[in-house]
């Protein structure tokens, strides 16, 4: 197995203003994440949220505590919550095993204890999808599945923006420390997703897009409200969106996304919004 990890920093929004298509790519956009037998990561200093992905095909993965983390395991100061994305997955916790199919969700509480990702069938590895943060306490480790979630029924055909939004590691379901996460699925017809757009200046967010059918692609509209920019992005891509920026995409299919938050504010509803007529 391999462990790759990077170090992302934050940006000043005037300084937002003037970067280029690559810039915006490189800073904001995270293209890897699966890759056979690897553990990828960045480490973002908006709010320390590490974004990461395992693709266990054919071994077992092991969560390794990367440098930045400077602790003896992964979760020592950090909770977490975890996605599957692709085929069935095991992950073993210490001496405990969770078993995760398709879009079933895993959070862990903070401490020390080895965390292993495994593929249940050879021909179709898993995609764990996670998102972690720094964790003040210890809340118990919890299987979510969509049977369980808070589901919001949200949107209309004729504005495009018909959508389920499962909310699934959320205070209303299970306690966490400050990160939240769900999954937001588009009718079919539909592409717009978060609209009209908002910022919450208290915690910042990252988008993980899947569901994307070959040949389309999805647009990602970040920035303030009178300066916004996009970024066009596949399958399987992340955005960090850090606390000062819409985030709002718009498909050329129906999709599917993972929303992780992570800051000082609980809860879901916790949203400056913008008119759309204000958008720039």
């Amino acid at each position: 197995m391999k462990t790759n990890y990077e170090i992302r920093y934050a940006a000043h929004p005037e300084d937002a203003r003037v970067y280029d298509t690559d810039r915006l790519r490189r800073d904001f956009l995270i293209e890897h994440l699966f890759a056979p037998n690897e553990v990828n990561m960045v480490y973002s200093m908006y709010d320390r949220m590490v974004v990461g992905g395992a693709m266990p095909a054919g071994e077992d993965l092991l969560l390794e505590a990367i440098d930045p983390l400077k602790a003896p395991f992964f979760l020592t100061r950090r909770e977490m919550g975890i996605f599957n994305v692709g085929g069935p997955a095991v992950i073993t916790v210490g001496e405990e095993r969770f078993e995760l199919a398709y879009k079933e969700a895993l959070y862990l509480g903070r401490g020390d204890r080895r965390i292993s990702f495994a593929s249940v069938e050879a021909d179709r590895p898993a995609l764990l999808y996670f998102n972690s943060l720094p964790a003040h306490c210890t809340y118990p480790d919890r299987k979510i599945t969509k049977a369980e979630a808070i589901v919001a029924r949200m949107g209309s055909a004729e504005e495009s923006n018909l959508r389920c939004i499962n909310k699934m590691i959320v205070n209303q379901v299970l306690p966490t420390c400050q990160l939240q996460m769900g999954m937001t699925e588009l009718a079919p017809g539909s592409v717009w997703n978060t609209m009209p757009a908002h910022v919450h200046s208290r915690r910042m967010e990252a988008y993980f897009y899947f569901e994307v059918p070959d040949r389309q692609a999805i647009c990602h509209f970040m920035g303030e409200v009178e300066q916004t920019r996009h970024l066009w992005l596949k399958g399987n891509q992340t955005v960090l969106s850090p606390e000062w920026s819409i985030h709002s995409a718009a498909g050329t299919s129906a999709y599917t996304f993972i929303w992780g938050m992570g800051g000082e504010n609980l809860d879901y509803a916790d949203q400056d919004f913008a008119l759309i007529t204000d958008l720039r």
